[in-house]
Parts: C-alpha cells; structure tokens; sequence
C-alpha cells in the first residue's frame, strides 16, 4: 500500500495592520487573520510607531519588526499559536527596553547642534 503526500502551502503574508489589542494580517488567498496582541508581549509593550515599523520576510511567509526584535510567521498565526518566548526572556527585553527609554528621555536636549 502507498501512500501520497499532499503538500499545503501556507498563504504569504500581504499586508498587516496593529491596533491596540489586534494583530490583523492580509493573506494572499484572500483572508485575513486577526489574533489578540496579547500573544504577542513585544509588540503589546510596542508604541504605535514601532507597531507600524514592519516588513515582509521569506516572500511573506513571515512578518518582521526590527525595532522589537520579532518574528512571527504566517504558519503560527493560521495553526493559532503565540509567541513562544519564555517569561525570563521577554523580562530581560523588558528591562533592556526600560533602560534604553529612561535613559533617552533622561539625556539633555542637544542646544545649537
């Protein structure tokens, strides 16, 4: 008896949209996935700027945010699960991202140059 693979390919990635709590994704075959941004802490703890600073990857099979250092791919989002980073992780980069903040806002502002 033999039997056959049947290769699904994912949908790519075509654009995306970030509110406050939803992380919506555009799919080439013509849905769009919407998932809770709670699944992902990066881009919870995201201001609207850094949210909307983002770029395909691997011809839209998954979604890239420089700044946030995240990757979430399209397979993830259809199989419906989150952001696999551990608490001891996501808290370094919290605390790393806190540091950075405070010590910006804390820098006097450059006069004459």
């Amino acid at each position: 008896m033999s039997t056959s693979a049947i290769e699904i390919a994912a949908p790519a990635a075509e654009s995306l949209m970030v509110t406050d709590d939803t992380l919506s994704v555009d799919l080439s075959d013509g849905r769009t996935i919407a998932v809770p941004l709670a699944w992902f802490p990066r881009l919870l703890h995201a201001n609207p700027e850094e949210r909307n600073h983002w770029r395909l990857i691997g011809k839209g099979h998954g979604i890239h945010w420089e700044d946030l250092d995240e990757d979430i791919s399209v397979e993830g989002l259809l199989a419906g699960r989150p952001s696999g980073e551990s608490r001891v992780s996501f808290k370094k980069w919290l605390d790393e991202r806190t540091s950075c903040l405070t010590e910006r806002s804390s820098r006097p502002a450059n006069a004459g140059g």
